[in-house]
């Protein structure tokens, strides 16, 4: 069983431990400097004293921290690096090559960007294998796991700051139309509570729907759309105001 190990712990980092740890298919290493998220991933994984250990000790290892500091973490790393060790990077804003430059280009990188839906297992992930050194057989178990938690989306790197501005500031944007929504019921009468559970409803039942049907958004929107009803009016009043083009500067 193949050995994945995670050196940060934090929401997003332990989030994917966690996603992991439910499918049981790999032995799962981790390491943070904060000994409280160590305790509390305990119980699904062998915690290590340092990063280094843990590479040691692991396949693939997935770098859960902070930017700013992810070139002294892979310095660090390097007398445990080599053909066998895939590493597997969620930090933002650094790129591909950093990330080979910083690890001596002696393994494979694999640069993962998710959104902050993985943490209730929803996440929406690019993954790009744009590194010459990423083999089939990682491409595939690296894709097979990230699938395994949520969507896993191929996708050059050169397409990552579209995945950022779309899907990686998306819940922002939701959760402002779920925000506008909710003082819109308030507005009209109903609790803050009344309208936020409403709400919360109306965004999750209308995402799983429209899995379900497959069908086009359009179309779903259709089915609700009676000639001369309110719901064309309320379209029509969000298209004077710009919507969709609000989206796309957005």
């Amino acid at each position: 069983m193949k050995r994945f190990g995670f050196i940060g712990l934090g929401n997003m980092g332990g989030a994917i431990a966690r996603g992991l740890a439910c499918g049981g298919g790999f032995v799962l290493h981790g390491f943070d400097p904060n000994e409280g998220m160590c305790r509390k991933h305990a119980d699904i994984m062998a915690i290590h004293p340092g990063a280094l250990e843990l590479a040691r000790n692991s396949d693939y290892v997935l770098l859960a921290v902070k930017p700013q500091v992810m070139r002294p973490v892979l310095t660090g790393l390097a007398p445990a690096l080599g053909p066998e060790t895939c590493l597997v990077s969620i930090a933002a804003g650094v790129t591909l090559a950093q990330l080979v430059d910083w690890s001596g280009n002696v393994c494979p990188v694999v640069k993962v960007m998710p959104n902050t839906p993985a943490m209730v297992g929803k996440g929406v992930y690019a993954l790009c294998f744009d590194h010459e050194r990423v083999d089939e057989a990682s491409r595939r178990t690296i894709l097979d796991a990230f699938a395994s938690i949520g969507q896993a989306h191929v996708l050059p790197e050169k397409l990552f700051d579209a995945y950022t501005g779309l899907i990686g500031s998306g819940p922002a944007y939701v959760y402002a139309f779920m925000e506008g929504l909710i003082d819109a019921g308030v507005t009209l009468g109903l609790t803050r509570a009344q309208a936020s559970g409403m709400v919360a409803g109306l965004v999750s039942g209308s995402a799983l729907m429209a899995e379900a049907e497959g069908a086009h958004p359009t179309l779903l929107k259709e089915m609700v759309t009676s000639p001369g009803g309110t719901t064309i009016a309320g379209l029509n009043a969000l298209d004077e105001h710009r919507f969709k083009f609000a989206l796309s500067q957005a």
